[in-house]
Parts: structure tokens; sequence; C-alpha cells
């Protein structure tokens, strides 16, 4: 996020895209009910009618996988009523010209024939936006999810660059990350081009800086994302494989080709905090213990880097997640992985990265709030970004194409399909489904059906469907809903037993390589 979540409350306009933020990020979401309280306007935008819509005083139904026509369409009605910044364009950014130019492909008519919406609520909605003067764009993985999830991005920050919305209090470019430390990963190194903070492998003087604190040599060649690391599992160019608190045999697309890949390994090593489907490959399973039963840092999905404090002592066997990795690596003959402790570590990563220069366990426990770049011991971090200048000096405008998602409906596969969570359960459901009350909310997986779709297929609710992909088929009970529109389906992500990533697709964005989850077709039928 280039803000902070507490500016949220101060906003005048909140725009979310893609986000069923109460049921992914409830904390956020109470934070945007909070808002809207105190007066702000709030724009949701999303292919299905999720609970924060009762609260909006804009809803944009919209077509999936047309987010840039939208968002372009909105730009170029900007541009035409005038209600862009032209100040702050000309004094910090570029390329805006290129993007004046590509929008003009976009007339509201134009917009409404790819997206579905009218074009009086789009010009609204864009007013509204522009017209505020503390405007926050919220976005998750409707957005991202996509083969042009990449270039998505890109038209939500010209937006808010054109209006000026970035660099100040309450403003901003808002990503909200799928799981509690996500961005901590990230920020660690757990991207196959980067090492810590952000620091390309391919550049020399980064590698030069890790080799002298490692004794070791970087690779400077990146590697491989998760889903290209299983796609070259299953043609043997991979042979073994560890994997740490992932179950890529729920969360991954098309299941069937994640389970040939597995197999396909010479070596499997699953290391976590439970028996999951992915550890049902194993040839050995290491117990990992939970967050209450180790000491580090989790970074919020706004930058702020926490403490967290072991509760109680590792149950059985389990041990934290660094000491599994520096035993194994003493096993293996690796110096440098004698750490005592987790504030030894934290010392480590402030020494190699810049943008957690400043951050230590002496601060945090002190109740300073750090959010990074926190570059030194006197800084008080950051919790807006690009105040003043961008961080590479000038914003850049990129003109982004709006193309038709990876995979559209036909005479076959007749239905869009979306999936997402739901409010009682997490993720993959290894903890959550464990959990008796929060299983009695929603014990199992079930398909949204519009009315008018199970009327025609002569379906009833919690009678058995079939929803059958290019990929493979799963077998679900209806539930007949108007939160999804005619010729488009939902079905939640947590149920192993009716898993839906048994009908996603693998193809993937060219740039950030995430796969398409949102983009795939489905028939459905009714199981006699």
């Amino acid at each position: 996020m280039t803000n902070s979540i507490g500016e949220i409350e101060e906003a005048d306009c909140i725009v979310v895209i893609g986000s069923n933020t109460t049921s992914q990020h409830p904390m956020i979401a109470s934070k945007v009910m909070r808002a809207k309280e105190k007066g702000a306007k709030l724009i949701v935008i999303d292919p299905r009618r999720i609970p924060l819509v009762e609260y909006a005083d804009l809803f944009l139904q919209i077509i999936p996988g047309t987010n840039i026509a939208l968002l372009n369409g909105m730009l170029n009605h900007l541009i035409q009523k005038g209600l862009i910044v032209e100040p702050f364009i000309q004094e910090r950014t570029e390329g805006f010209d290129a993007v004046r130019e590509k929008v003009k492909e976009y007339p509201v008519v134009k917009v409404r024939e790819i997206t579905g919406i009218r074009t009086d609520l789009l010009e609204q909605a864009a007013e509204t936006y522009a017209r505020s003067e503390k405007a926050m764009i919220l976005y998750a993985m409707g957005v991202t999810q996509h083969l042009t999830g990449t270039d998505n991005v890109k038209a939500v920050a010209n937006l808010a660059m054109a209006t000026g919305n970035i660099g100040r209090r309450s403003t901003g470019v808002n990503p909200l990350r799928g799981q509690n430390n996500v961005q901590g990963a990230c920020d660690m190194g757990a991207l196959p081009n980067v090492m810590t903070g952000y620091q390309p492998v391919e550049d020399p003087a980064v590698r030069a800086r890790f080799r002298d604190k490692w004794g070791l040599d970087v690779p400077e060649n990146p590697g491989l994302t998760l889903v290209e690391m299983l796609d070259a599992a299953g043609k043997s160019a991979i042979k073994g494989m560890m994997v740490v608190g992932e179950n890529p045999m729920l969360s991954d697309p098309d299941i069937t080709h994640v389970g040939e890949a597995l197999q396909t390994l010479d070596f499997l090593m699953v290391q976590d905090i439970f028996f999951t489907e992915t550890a049902q490959f194993a040839h050995v399973v290491l117990p990992a213990c939970s967050f209450a039963e180790k000491e580090g840092t989790f970074t919020n999905t706004d930058r702020r880097v926490q403490r967290i404090r072991k509760a109680i002592e590792p149950i059985g066997e389990s041990k934290p997640d660094w000491q599994i990795v520096s035993e194994l690596a003493r096993e293996m003959k690796f110096d440098g992985f004698d750490y005592a402790s987790t504030q030894e570590i934290m010392k480590e990563i402030s020494c190699l990265t810049p943008s957690y220069g400043g951050i230590s366990y002496e601060r945090l426990d002190n109740g300073e709030v750090l959010h990074w770049p926190c570059p030194h011991d006197a800084h008080p971090g950051t919790p807006i970004l690009h105040e003043g200048t961008f961080e590479r000096g000038k914003g850049r405008f990129f003109p982004v194409e709006y193309a038709p998602p990876a995979e559209l409906p036909d005479d076959e596969y007749p239905y869009f399909l979306n999936t997402g969570r739901v409010p009682f359960h997490f993720n993959g459901g290894s903890m959550t489904r464990r959990i008796e009350i929060l299983d009695q909310e929603v014990s199992t997986g079930y398909v949204d059906i519009h009315p008018e779709d199970a009327t025609k297929l002569g379906v009833e609710e919690n009678d058995l469907l079939r929803v059958t992909s290019r990929r493979g088929d799963i077998s679900i009970k209806a539930k007949i809903s108007n939160k999804v529109e005619p010729g488009m389906v939902f079905i939640p992500i947590h149920f192993a037993e009716c898993a839906v990533n048994v009908l996603t697709d693998t193809k993937l964005d060219p740039s950030a390589k995430i796969p398409a989850l949102k983009d795939c077709a489905v028939r459905i039928e009714k199981v006699s």
C-alpha cells in the first residue's frame, strides 16, 4: 500500500475494486465503514454483489475481466470534463501524453459495451472520485489474477496520478495482500528475481553485498515462480522440492496438473503445521509450529513491521520455521546458519536490506510504529509513499490496452467462473476448517448461480451439480443467488472436497507471472 490502514478512516472517497473486503480483510473493511460514517463516498466495482455493496453510494457490477476498459473510460471522461490535475501531472509525472491518446479510444459508449456499466454510472463514479479532496483506491486479487493483471494495476495507478491522488494522506494506490505476512515474505526475497528489499539478483552490486556477508555466490539469473516450478517438475526439470507453509494442492490452478507434477518429483519435503493435501504427496513431513509458538515479525499490507511474540512453547516435536531451515542447512554443511534467535536474524535483515535498515527489535519493542522504507535508526518510517517526489524521480504513466480475458464463455462452456473467499474461512482452510464453530457456518463448498440460470437448467437449491472446465470437473451443491449476474457463477476456494482450482487455468500474466485464476469458463449440469 502507498498509504497506511489508519488513513482509510479519513478519506473523502474510497474506491474498492476487485476486493471482497469484508470477507478477505475484515479489519480494513471496518475502517471503510468508519469512513462511511464520517461521510466518505464509497464506490464498489466488482462482478459480484458483495456485502460491501449494501453500504456503497455507487455499485458498478462489471463484466469479469474488463477492468482496463472501465478505468480507461473513467480517465477519458475526466480528461474531457477537465477534472484531472494538470499541475501535478506536469510537475511530478512523465508519459501522460501517451495515456491521454490511448484513453481516447475508450469513450463511455464503447466502455458500456465492453463492461456492461451504464454510461451515467461510469461518469458519476469517475467524477465522484476526481472531485474528492482525498480519494483512496483499494484493490485485491480481483484486479491481479488475470492475464492482464499487471496492466490492470497500471490502469489503477494512471487514474490515481492523473487526479493527484497519491503522495498525500488518505489517498493512494492500495493493494490488499491475500494473507497476513505475504508482504513480509516478498520483502524478504520470497520472489524469484530479487533478494531482500526487492534488490534485483541481476545487479552485480547486490550479489556482491550478499556474497560478502554469506560467503556464497548468489545466482545472477532469476528463478521460477511457483506455477513455473510445478510445470518444470512435471517435465522432470526439477527433481526435488521443499514446500513451506503452502498448499498448492488446493490453492494453485489446475490441481490435477499440480498432483501429477508432485508425483513426478524424486523427493518432496513439506513443512507445515497440519497434514495438508500437499503433505499427502510428501516423502518427508516436518512439523512447523504456529504463529502463537514463535518469535519474529510480520509485515502488514501497509508495510508496517509488527512484532509477534511467543505465547506458548511449541507443541510436540514442532519447531519454528527458522530453526527447521537452519538445522537443515547445517546438516547440508552450509555455514552461516548458526543463529541463536530471531533477533539475530532481524539484525542481518537490517544489515542487508536498505528499506529495513532502521528497523530493530529494540525500536519495535519500545512501541514505535515503523513502516518501511526506514533506512536508519533515527528514521521515523514511511507511512505514506511518494510524498514530494516518487522513488524513481517522476511517476510514470503507462498506456494500457484492454484485452479480453484469457478464457471467455462459449457454447461448450457458457458461464464465467469467479472464485474467492467466505468470511468464515481463510485461504486453504487448513486452520479454519478445523475450528468447529467456523466450520458450522460454512461446512462445504457451493456454487452461486443466478435464479434465471437455475430455471433454465432446472436446478433447485442444494441440488448436486457438476461444474466442468477445460481442465476438469467437480461435484458441488447449488446455491441460488442474486449476488451473481446471469451467465456467471461463483465458487469459494477453501474446500478440498469440491476444490474449485481443479477448474482454473495455469495461464500467467506475462510480467508478474500471476496465474489468471479469475479467467475461467465452465459448463454446469445437474447430476441426476
